[in-house]
């Protein structure tokens, strides 16, 4: 008579107890010590254990220079940005950040800042100053895309850049010209997805590849 060691080379296994199932989803984390919205954001991928956020409006202040690091558990308050703004964009990691850009009425920003990991240094200015960009890279291969060049009421962009670490260029501009649009991946293969094209409820469900010379319809 077979058995299914002899067929297989190894018992069943058991278990003196049902095991626990496990889950795949969100789990709770440590609250940010700056409340706020419309803020820059960068990541260490994979995983979550290494974050970084920075700018955003605090309500009612209006916009901050606040800048925290996520340890996997905590948010830790870290030394502020030189400009204080909302609806930013940003790229790298914790110890190698990028934010660009921002607005509030009236001002559209063009500054560029570079996180080290422990202060923020001014890098060269965006080309065409906007906010509620997108953006994707790192710090020394950034992405710019997409925007509004004036805060209120807004104007929406196609233009978009590349930083090298010292200074932004004029790459391959957008098909649909966008604000308050997603994004993500690297300089070389990017995507850029949603946002409005006029001022709202005009939405779009567009989506684009960037190759690092111009973008295609996905």
């Amino acid at each position: 008579m077979s058995t299914y060691k002899g067929i297989k080379g190894f018992k069943v296994q058991s278990l003196s107890a049902d095991p626990v199932p496990s889950t795949v989803g969100w789990a709770s984390g440590g609250s940010m010590n700056t409340g706020r919205r419309e803020l820059g954001a960068a990541n260490q991928a994979p995983g979550h254990s290494a974050g970084l956020i920075f700018g955003g409006y605090k309500s009612p202040a209006g916009p901050t220079n606040a800048t925290e690091e996520y340890n996997g558990t905590s948010w830790t308050s870290s030394n502020n940005m030189t400009t204080s703004r909302q609806r930013l964009a940003g790229a790298g990691i914790q110890t190698a950040g990028l934010a660009f850009g921002g607005g509030y009425p009236p001002t559209a920003h063009s500054e560029t800042e570079e996180y080290d990991g422990s202060s923020w240094t001014n890098g060269g200015g965006l080309g065409t100053a906007r906010g509620r960009l997108g953006g994707s890279g790192t710090q020394t291969a950034g992405l710019a895309f997409g925007g509004s060049t004036v805060a209120e009421p807004p104007s929406k962009t196609n233009a978009t850049e590349e930083y090298d670490g010292s200074s932004w260029t004029a790459g391959g501009v957008l098909s649909v010209s966008r604000f308050m649009l997603g994004g993500g991946g690297t300089q070389t293969s990017a995507i850029a997805f949603g946002g409005n094209t006029n001022p709202p409820p005009a939405r779009t469900d567009a989506t684009e590849e960037y190759g690092g010379t111009s973008w295609t319809t996905g």
